[in-house]
């Protein structure tokens, strides 16, 4: 006796299953999606934050087009110190962000006169001029001093003569800055930790020499 073919579709479980699958997968995507998001923005936030590069400002220490990541965190336990790369809001527009670096701290008097850098404070009563290797082009401008207040700091690009800062527009709160220069990303031949940095030891400095 011959056997009748069931009337049954095959595969019966197979087609439940497939949306099923499709349910699982998206799902899986979406908790991936929410796991990343909750990491990556608190870092974004409070941890590090890349920026890139633009302008001619802190030539030739950076360059148009580099890949910078900024620390976040330090600066919440520590003062920024003289000589760090900083990251902070152009106090004339929050919206944008400049690269600097710090060259006056507070309770500093910093005086610049022909392409000079002085600095005054209660370590060196008598003043230091302020080394600094990293500098590009300074043309002599008009004498100009300026004294530092608590949280307040001096910043100036490495290009002196295409760069806006604290000469311009004044002196730089420190609730503006958002951190320092941690790592340089881009291009591959300039990777760097730390780029930019120069330790400055206070305490080898000679004083200015005062003409009377």
């Amino acid at each position: 006796m011959s056997e009748q073919p069931s009337s049954e579709p095959r595969n019966t479980v197979n087609q439940d299953q497939q949306p099923q699958s499709v349910l699982s997968g998206l799902a899986e995507i979406i908790r991936f999606a929410i796991i990343a998001i909750l990491i990556v923005v608190p870092v974004r936030m409070f941890i590090a934050q890349p920026f890139i590069v633009s302008g001619a400002s802190m030539d030739d220490t950076f360059h148009t087009g580099e890949y910078l990541i900024i620390d976040q965190v330090s600066y919440h336990f520590e003062q920024p110190d003289r000589g760090d790369i900083v990251v902070f809001r152009y106090p004339r527009d929050p919206s944008k962000f400049f690269i600097k670096r710090v060259i006056g701290l507070p309770g500093d008097e910093v005086n610049i006169e022909n392409s000079v850098v002085t600095i005054t404070n209660q370590e060196h009563p008598e003043g230091f001029v302020l080394e600094e290797p990293y500098v590009q082009t300074m043309s002599p401008a008009p004498a100009m001093s300026e004294s530092l207040g608590d949280r307040e700091f001096f910043v100036m690009g490495d290009n002196r003569d295409q760069s806006s800062d604290s000469r311009s527009w004044g002196i730089l709160q420190e609730d503006r800055i958002v951190g320092r220069a941690l790592v340089r990303l881009f291009p591959p031949t300039m990777v760097d930790f730390m780029p930019g940095d120069v330790s400055i030891d206070e305490s080898l400095l000679e004083p200015q020499t005062i003409l009377r």
